[in-house]
């Protein structure tokens, strides 16, 4: 199968993943048929399951009952055995998934945190925080930030180093993973060393440029996030809290270092663009970087354009390298890049001794 017949491929998977229903249709859904929806085994295909384990290393997986406000979620841990060692501590990061704040399922998930954790090292806590429309806002963003207050505790049972915990999340995910990053700004809680956003929601609002652009696209429509908005929130006026629509926040400053990944075929594009900026003239490091022809849930899938880029990209931040010098770059690309660096410094070295 030759590779652009294989991500469109993946594409069609994308899209059934991520829409269940066309928007007529999802307005009629009720508790109980979303409920069978985020309990069923949405990956049947045996081609993509195999698809998907590829590159997965041998991972295990843990899972916790972890305490929240009024009740409790459930976390899967990931964690790289080969590179296990007892003597060093590895970064964390909670994942928050992405589905509107709606869907979600960890079927799809787990080959993702597992690939996340072969390629950076780090262990994968992945958050099944409670969904919308049965919990309101601001019930998924309290379960994160409960989990990111339960996650800092625990750190030495784990062998994390508590000053590298980053939070990452998809669609919806990346805009829990902005709300939590401000809260624990304000609450002052735990430190979190990073976020990584990966095409978020930052304004619900729905006003942007690219709303309009790409109403319409493979893998997702503008009147599907009107409907997971409608889902989230209680009434009307709660999409202008900071913590549902963080670009509207007053203040974006003293906030953790951000990598905002996005898809240009994306009705959110805009979204990440212009939260980038928004720290940036708050003088919060960020990095914007953007794959040109792709759509929004590309990271999901190992073979979508761009999927290896951004998980390198994580790769870079999770390593810290300088915001700036961050770039989507294949493996290959990146080891290639990384040894003519060594070589050039081994060079610079040797031409400083001189002969007397």
């Amino acid at each position: 199968m030759s590779k652009d017949a294989t991500e469109k491929k993946f594409l069609n998977y994308l899209k059934l993943t991520t829409t269940f229903k066309n928007t007529e249709e999802l307005n009629q859904l009720t508790q109980n048929q979303l409920d069978e929806i985020n309990d069923s085994a949405i990956l049947k295909n045996r081609w993509l399951k195999r698809e998907l384990k590829k590159h997965t290393g041998k991972i295990s997986q843990k899972t916790f009952i972890i305490p929240v406000s009024d009740g409790a979620v459930t976390g899967y841990l990931f964690e790289d055995e080969t590179k296990n060692d007892p003597g060093c501590l590895a970064p964390l990061i909670l994942f928050f998934h992405g589905g509107g704040w709606v869907w979600g399922n960890i079927e799809l998930y787990s080959y993702y945190c597992k690939r996340l954790s072969a390629a950076t090292g780090a262990r994968i806590l992945f958050v099944d925080y409670r969904l919308a429309p049965r919990y309101k806002f601001p019930t998924a963003i309290e379960d994160c930030y409960c989990t990111l207050e339960w996650a800092n505790a625990g750190t030495r049972y784990w062998r994390v180093d508590p000053d590298r915990i980053y939070l990452m999340g998809d669609g919806a995910g990346g805009n829990l993973c902005a709300g939590v990053s401000r809260m624990a700004r304000d609450r002052k809680g735990p430190n979190v060393a990073g976020q990584i956003l990966l095409y978020p929601i930052t304004d619900a609002r729905m006003r942007t440029n690219s709303y309009e652009k790409y109403t319409t696209t493979v893998t997702l429509d503008k009147s599907e996030i009107a409907y997971y908005v409608n889902q989230y929130m209680n009434e009307p006026k709660d999409i202008l809290d900071p913590m549902f629509s963080p670009l509207l926040a007053k203040d974006h400053s003293r906030l953790p270092k951000t990598l905002i990944i996005g898809a240009e075929l994306d009705p959110l594009r805009d979204d990440g663009l212009l939260y980038a900026d928004a720290l940036a003239s708050a003088d919060t490091p960020v990095k914007y970087l953007e794959v040109e022809g792709s759509y929004h849930g590309f990271a999901t899938f190992p073979k979508t354009k761009g999927s290896e880029e951004a998980q390198m990209a994580v790769k870079q931040f999770l390593a810290g390298k300088n915001l700036n010098n961050i770039v989507l770059s294949t493996r290959k690309e990146l080891e290639r890049a990384d040894k003519e660096e060594i070589n050039k410094r081994k060079n610079k070295n040797n031409s400083s001794f001189k002969i007397i």
